[in-house]
């Protein structure tokens, strides 16, 4: 089991006080290769050989060498302590592609791989927590409902997963445009828990252990495998990150910290040792999350009543789903107030993120309600949104007020807003921090640059959110099970999806902090709306292998309602008396006169059920499909613009980068910009041009550059 090089210099310079075995590290690329650590016995030998013999056998090997001669000659020691160290292990199997993590995003990971064909093995610390909602309980939102669509249009299991478990369901952002609608669900927590798991232990070819994994095998730059804790070795040809906020997870409440991951799993504190040792970039972000309070402590009376959309209106994540829909619990809001921001700032420097003892960088787009209160001091009062957990509990989750501050001032402030008198927290908030990845130091694909073979996904990535996390582990995971069979992997340019969006922010712009996606993040985002994603990805997800037979069959069959509808629009004519009478009847004024149908619906005033009225609903057309072709119609004009600038941006991304391209010899580029691209790697000219610090005379200049070299 590999190990640093520091450690083992440590043991041949004559100390005892290392970490057990089940924490080895990994060494980089070109470094220790093997592993040795030693118990804390002290002088008594006798003692050490008969509690750890295995531990004693290598600190005997120590005996036969100088310090000196480690230093000169460590790789053969390495290699020889590597030999002696896999006595120990328990050599338990071998795959494809190892997952390690269960979330969000380790679910669609595992599940992509599997579906591929490859071997397949998921390791999570808990069974019960496969698919936890240790935050909202909730998914979808502005940009997240679009993710999760897309993730279903390429195969994934996120969205008949939220279709199956939600609670109540609405769609944002109604009075605005199309593009920035967005479907939101409540979900049962326990439910989806539940669902997950089963999806999981149905999907064939998928081994699921519960295990903690302690360490990586790295040889010659190339991941090899996995250790848990327990002393076991599994094979793999690649594997995928998915830890979320246990690696290196603590958690803060007031000035007491522990270390921990999220619902009181504990933290996976050697796999960072392991990722360190291997290179990889490591940083610390920072998220927290509110309490969670007993239902009869809340007089709702006093609150404001967020119901869902009528059932008519209903629409689900999965285009696979049919079934009807129907909401089944009410949300709630309630307002923090003068009292409450003066309770807090009382007591700010009570505050672990206010008092320095929080280092990792949290959320700006999903503040703690004490960074509300401090940022924007100006609003007398801030929203907080009541929502249940699940049908068959009575704890209530309020969302936008994450906190780390001690329970008796979390007691104190809730205590003051109007309907929560009397709440009773069973489950206080905390702050959590852990470890995660610079992602520029992956390439598109997901894939490390620095160890080969391993993939990131979710917030190892230095992302926020349950849809974030999801939609990059069904990259990850599809790309490693191709990688481990030889076959070309996917990488989504910026035009194709917010998941390709999302994915080349992380890998050429980098993150301060944790980063959520959201429609202004992308410049396409007229023809990236959430009514489209299977249009846009389900053939893609066909190509390589993850769309299977009925998804195909059901995306086909819609695409040719869609088109018989299209032409039945083009065709039909509306009498002008017709029309006039539809419009009055919706207290609509009165058109001057009637026309082709398709030509109609260009208007904004006009809608498809209202022209429908008069020449009958389509063929299977329902509202949701309804609702795309108007979109579609009526904003035809602006999205041939937008087709235009995307075959338009294309030429540069059709524009490949050799992987050892020097950019040091350009010295007509700027410093900066030799030295960002030096060490991001870009794949085109596209994403070169994306990188901040580049500029568009950088880009000019590298692009003679590469025709010059193109021509030799």
């Amino acid at each position: 089991t590999p190990v640093r090089r520091e450690d083992l210099l440590t043991v041949f310079s004559g100390s005892a006080d290392l970490q057990p075995l089940s924490r080895c590290a990994t060494a980089p690329p070109g470094g220790a290769s093997a592993a040795a650590a030693v118990s804390r016995y002290g002088p008594s030998r006798e003692k050490a050989n008969l509690e750890n013999p295995q531990i004693f056998q290598i600190c005997e090997i120590k005996n036969n060498f100088s310090a000196e001669y480690a230093q000169s000659e460590t790789e053969g020691i390495l290699n020889h302590l590597l030999e002696e160290t896999r006595k120990y292990m328990n050599h338990l199997g071998d795959y494809d592609v190892i997952v390690i993590g269960a979330g969000h995003a380790g679910i669609e990971a595992a599940h992509a791989a599997a579906v591929l064909g490859a071997k397949t093995a998921v390791f999570t610390m808990s069974l019960d927590a496969i698919g936890n909602m240790p935050c909202n309980p909730s998914i979808g939102g502005t940009a997240k409902g679009t993710l999760v669509r897309e993730v279903d249009a390429l195969g994934g299991v996120m969205g008949l997963a939220a279709d199956a478990t939600y609670l109540q369901s609405r769609m944002l952002n109604k009075g605005k445009g199309p593009a920035v609608h967005a479907l939101r669900v409540q979900t049962d927590r326990r439910r989806y828990n539940e669902y997950m798991k089963h999806a999981l232990e149905q999907t064939p070819g998928l081994a699921i252990h519960q295990a903690e994994v302690v360490a990586l095998e790295v040889e010659n730059g190339h991941v090899k495998g996995v250790v848990t804790q327990l002393h076991g070795e599994y094979t793999a040809k690649c594997v995928v990150l998915a830890t979320g906020t246990n690696l290196g997870g603590k958690i803060f409440v007031g000035d007491a910290w522990y270390a921990s991951g999220p619902d009181g799993m504990h933290a996976a504190n050697a796999l960072t040792d392991s990722l360190k040792a291997a290179g990889l970039p490591l940083r610390r972000f920072k998220t927290g999350t509110p309490a969670r309070v007993h239902r009869r402590s809340i007089d709702f009376s006093k609150l404001e009543c967020q119901p869902g959309d009528p059932d008519s209106e209903l629409q689900p994540f999965s285009f696979l789903t049919d079934a009807p829909m129907h909401n089944k619990v009410e949300c709630w809001i309630a307002y923090t107030n003068p009292e409450t921001h003066k309770i807090i700032l009382d007591n700010i420097q009570r505050s672990p993120l206010y008092g320095g003892m929080i280092e990792g960088v949290g959320p700006r787009y999903c503040p703690s309600i004490e960074d509300k209160v401090v940022r924007f001091s100006g609003k007398d009062r801030h929203p907080l949104f009541v929502e249940p957990c699940g049908e068959n509990t009575e704890e209530m989750y309020l969302q936008g007020a994450s906190s780390s501050l001690p329970e008796d001032v979390q007691n104190a402030f809730y205590h003051s807003i109007k309907g929560f008198e009397h709440l009773e927290i069973m489950r206080p908030a905390y702050a959590i921090e852990y470890d995660c990845v610079d992602p520029t130091s992956l390439e598109a694909t997901l894939e490390s640059k620095v160890v080969r073979g391993l993939y990131g996904a979710g917030q190892f990535n230095g992302t926020s959110g349950y849809e974030e996390a999801a939609a990059q582990g069904l990259l990850a995971g599809l790309n490693a099970a191709r990688n481990a069979l030889g076959l070309e992997q996917l990488v989504l340019p910026r035009h194709t999806s917010y998941l390709g969006t999302l994915v080349d922010d992380l890998v050429t712009k980098g993150v301060m902090d944790p980063y959520r996606m959201m429609t202004s993040r992308s410049e396409y985002r007229l023809t990236l709306r959430q009514d489209n994603a299977d249009q846009r990805l389900t053939p893609i997800g066909r190509e390589f292998g993850l769309v299977q037979d009925d998804r195909w069959a059901k995306y086909q069959h819609t695409q040719q309602i869609l088109e018989a509808e299209r032409r039945r629009l083009h065709e039909a004519h509306l009498r002008t008396a017709d029309l006039r009478a539809a419009m009055e009847a919706a207290g609509l004024a009165p058109a001057a006169e009637g026309g082709i149908a398709e030509e109609l619906l260009r208007r904004p005033e006009i809608s498809y059920p209202l022209v429908a009225g008069i020449i009958g609903w389509g063929e299977e057309i329902t509202p949701m499909l309804a609702e795309r072709l108007e979109t579609e119609i009526k904003y035809a004009g602006y999205i041939a613009r937008q087709d235009r600038m995307i075959r338009e941006v294309a030429r540069h991304e059709k524009t490949l980068i050799p992987e050892d391209f020097e950019y040091a010899a350009l010295t007509g580029l700027t410093l900066e910009a030799r030295e960002k691209l030096a060490r991001i790697r870009p794949r085109n000219l596209g994403q070169a041009g994306r990188i901040p610090g580049v500029s568009p005379s950088d880009v000019a200049q590298l692009s003679i550059a590469l025709a010059g070299k193109q021509q030799k």
